[in-house]
């Protein structure tokens, strides 16, 4: 059974490991950025367990503007107590749990909690070959994302809470 909860600073190393095999070096969250969103916005940083082992994480600060831009990466506030538009900067799943529905849960997870505080919508970017799979959770594909980061192409995906 899967067990989804906020995250810990314990939690940190484990994250990185997960993060690091499903992200290329440029995409994935190195360590201190994980260590800042876990001190800045632990109130939407989610981490999925399977007896007691964490196999994934879904985490995102509240913004203003219903798109991600390249800056959310480097620079985070504390996330206001209502309103705003969830953003989703990283969702991952350890490899040998993929395709169990754990992702799933984390995304159902982190839209219960942003509806629960009043945001407009979800959003994220993703690639290509993921389009598919937040068409299936509900989310529109907005076009292509000014950004760039890790020089690859990013699809603006939104889900209306």
């Amino acid at each position: 059974m899967i067990k989804i909860r906020n995250v810990k600073m314990e939690d940190l190393s484990e994250l990185v490991v997960i993060e690091q095999h499903c992200f290329t070096k440029e995409e994935a969250a190195p360590s201190e950025v994980f260590e800042k969103r876990i001190q800045v916005i632990p109130d939407s940083f989610f981490v999925a367990e399977v007896e007691g082992k964490i196999v994934g994480l879904v985490n995102g600060p509240v913004i203003e503007k219903a798109y991600i831009t390249d800056d959310l990466f480097s620079d985070l506030k504390v996330n206001p107590v209502s309103g705003g538009h969830q953003s989703i900067l990283g969702l991952a799943v350890a490899p040998h749990f993929q395709k169990r529905g754990v992702a799933s849960a984390l995304l159902s997870y982190i839209e219960k909690e942003a509806k629960a505080k009043g945001r407009e919508t979800n959003t994220l970017t993703c690639k290509a070959d993921l389009i598919q799979f937040y068409e299936n959770h509900g989310y529109l594909n907005k076009g292509v994302s000014t950004s760039k980061h890790g020089g690859v192409i990013w699809y603006n995906m939104i889900k209306n809470l």
